[in-house]
């Protein structure tokens, strides 16, 4: 039993549909597979993105921050004969 499908449609420009296209040829695999491919690999980032950033605004909320002036001084330490350590919450 194979797993239910959709057909999805989507306007490409044609450099990028060229590029689609000669993926597939060297991977000798279709246009379809590559695409799957890489929308897959699309969404994944995307959902990890949000989770980070999700995870984040959980870290602001508690408070768990790094003061802007500590953070500054430390940039502005880097690449002087005396760095400071990075600051930490």
């Amino acid at each position: 039993m194979s797993a239910a499908t959709r057909v999805i449609t989507a306007h490409v420009p044609s450099g990028l549909a060229e590029k689609v296209d000669a993926m597939a040829a060297r991977l000798d695999r279709s246009r379809g597979w590559v695409m799957k491919q890489a929308l897959a690999a699309w969404v994944d980032q995307e959902e990890e993105r949000h989770r980070l950033t999700l995870e984040a605004l959980a870290d602001v909320d508690a408070g768990r921050v790094v003061d802007h002036g500590a953070m500054l001084a430390w940039v502005d330490s880097l690449g002087t004969d005396t760095p400071l350590p990075p600051p930490v919450e």
